[in-house]
């Protein structure tokens, strides 16, 4: 995968400044003033992270996020979302589409590149734990955040795959919905527990039949036996 962020937002200002802020944190930034151009891009390189503003003149950047997770080409690529929507169900809607993360307008450029570096810092820090194998059925792969299912690829979301690994690496342990955020978001969370029920029911879908392993404990959370 690229290196580079793509931010894609319709305000010059807006756009100026995250680019010129990003690139004082010395990272590769290219900008896209509307979705139509952004997609277009994807085909020539594909950026290491997507700053993506939701209110778009052309296309809505909800549907743009939806693009990018049911495609497995981009499905990985983490997505921070910039937006001046700033109700809870944005959010959650966000959140619960596969967005890494969610930062409302008006907002600190430094906050934001911080963010930015958080959602890499996850990213790499993932990919310096061990593979696991679950019965020969399930290979999870953190390096190269490759999960298989009976020897079949399966394209996860980066939220997916954190969730997956974090519960395969203590089978049988009870994590509560408080933890999983706290393992996803950390202090930076604001989202509700009910964004963790739809991520599992994602996962248990693209898992196929080795979904029944993740099992729910009423009242408490989840486990993967």
């Amino acid at each position: 995968m690229a290196t580079y962020i793509a931010v894609i937002d319709d305000e010059p200002d807006i756009l100026e400044l995250v680019i010129l802020h990003l690139k004082r944190a010395h990272f590769d930034v290219k900008g896209f003033a509307d979705g139509s151009s952004f997609l277009a891009s994807l085909a020539r390189e594909i950026p290491g992270l997507v700053i993506l503003d939701l209110m778009l003149p052309d296309i809505d950047g909800i549907e743009i996020l939806k693009g990018l997770r049911s495609d497995n080409r981009y499905s990985g690529i983490p997505v921070i979302m910039l937006t001046a929507r700033d109700h809870e169900s944005d959010r959650v809607l966000g959140l619960e589409l596969g967005a890494d993360d969610y930062v409302v307008k008006p907002f600190s450029p430094k906050e934001l590149v911080a963010r930015v570096k958080a959602v890499l810092r996850r990213i790499t820090r993932a990919a310096t734990q061990s593979p696991i194998s679950i019965e020969d059925k399930i290979h999870i792969d953190p390096e190269s955040f490759n999960v298989q299912v009976n020897g079949n690829a399966v394209d996860l979301t980066t939220v997916e795959f954190r969730i997956l690994y974090l519960l395969a690496s203590r089978r049988g342990r009870v994590f509560t919905r408080e933890e999983i955020l706290d393992h996803l978001w950390g202090d930076e969370k604001a989202v509700v527990d009910r964004t963790v029920d739809v991520h599992i029911l994602h996962l248990r879908h693209k898992l196929g039949s080795s979904g029944s392993l993740i099992k729910s404990v009423r009242g408490v959370g989840y486990k993967l036996e």
